[in-house]
C-alpha cells in the first residue's frame, strides 16, 4: 500500500511494547491492509535484529476457533520468534513487563530440514525432528486487547515471549491429543490438538505456505509454535501455569509477584 509509513508504524508497536504502555489501533487510522502489515512486522522484528537478538522460528496464530472467536478476526495469521522471547520451561516472567499478558497451550515443533511449500503431510516426520508441549504468552501493544487483523499482524501477531517443554520423537498421531492448562494446579481450559487446524502438522504446512508468500523460508533448527489449542487466559501476578498435552508432557512457567 503505497505512503505507508511501515517503519514509522513499527517504531510506534515497538515503543509500546517497550514501555508496556497500550496504544490505540493503528490500521484504521493509517491505512494499512494486509500485506503492508506484514511489512510492518518484518520492520517490528528488525528493531529486535538490530539490537542484538536473532530469528529462531516462527508462530501460528488464530489457528482455532476459539482463538478467532476471542479476538474477533477470522483469517490464519504468522509471526516471527526471537530467542530473547524464549522463557526456559519452568521459569519466570514479569507480568509487569507486559500491557495485558496472557497464556495458551500450543505444540511445538524442531525443524530437522527445510520443508517445500505444500509438502505432504506424509513427508512430515522426515521434516520435523522432535515435538513437545509449550507456552505462549500474547500480549497485544493496543487498548484492551482489541484489534483489527492488519492490527494484529502489524504487531507480530501479539508475540511476547514462550516456554517449550521436553521435546520428543513425534508420536503417530497427532491430531487428537487431550490439552489442559493449568494455573496454581487448577484446570482452567480443556481443549484438543484437534482446535488447531484439525491437526497441528497443517499448521505447519500453512504457515511455510504463508510466511513464503513474503519470501520468508524455514530454517533447519528454528521452532515452530503450531497454534493454540484452547483460548487464552490472562496472566496473573505470582501464579504457576502449566500446558499438559497428551503424549507430549508438560511444559510450565511462573509469574513473578
Amino acid at each position: 500500500m503505497i505512503g505507508v509509513d511501515t517503519v514509522g508504524v513499527a517504531a510506534k508497536l515497538g515503543t509500546a511494547a517497550d514501555t508496556a504502555t497500550a496504544i490505540p489501533q493503528l490500521a484504521a487510522e493509517v491505512g494499512l491492509d494486509v500485506p503492508t502489515a506484514y511489512g510492518v512486522q518484518a520492520a517490528l522484528v528488525q528493531r529486535r535484529l538490530d539490537r542484538g537478538e536473532r530469528l529462531v522460528g516462527l508462530k501460528m496464530g488464530l489457528t482455532s476457533k476459539a482463538k478467532m472467536a476471542q479476538v474477533g478476526v477470522d483469517e490464519v495469521i504468522w509471526g516471527r520468534l526471537t530467542d530473547a522471547m524464549r522463557v526456559p520451561d519452568g521459569g519466570a516472567v514479569d507480568p509487569a513487563a507486559y500491557i495485558h499478558p496472557r497464556v495458551e497451550p500450543e505444540v511445538a515443533f524442531l525443524l530437522d530440514r527445510l520443508p517445500e511449500p505444500g509438502e505432504p503431510v506424509g513427508d512430515f516426520a522426515s521434516a520435523v525432528r522432535a515435538v513437545a508441549p509449550a507456552i505462549e504468552l500474547i500480549d497485544s501493544r493496543y487498548a484492551d486487547f482489541r484489534f483489527s487483523l492488519p492490527d494484529v499482524i502489524a504487531d507480530n501477531t501479539s508475540a511476547a515471549a514462550f516456554v517449550i517443554g521436553p521435546w520428543s520423537p513425534v508420536p503417530t498421531g497427532l491430531d487428537n491429543l487431550g490439552v489442559l492448562l493449568e494455573v496454581d494446579g487448577r484446570v482452567v481450559q480443556v481443549g484438543s490438538t484437534a482446535a488447531i487446524l484439525g491437526d497441528p502438522r497443517r499448521a505447519l504446512d500453512e504457515g511455510i505456505r504463508l510466511a513464503g508468500r513474503h519470501g520468508v523460508r524455514l530454517q533447519s533448527g528454528w521452532v515452530f509454535l503450531a497454534g493454540a489449542a484452547t483460548a487464552a487466559v490472562p496472566l496473573r501476578p505470582g501464579v504457576h501455569v502449566r500446558a499438559v498435552v497428551e503424549k507430549l508432557g508438560a511444559a510450565s512457567l511462573r509469574a513473578s509477584s
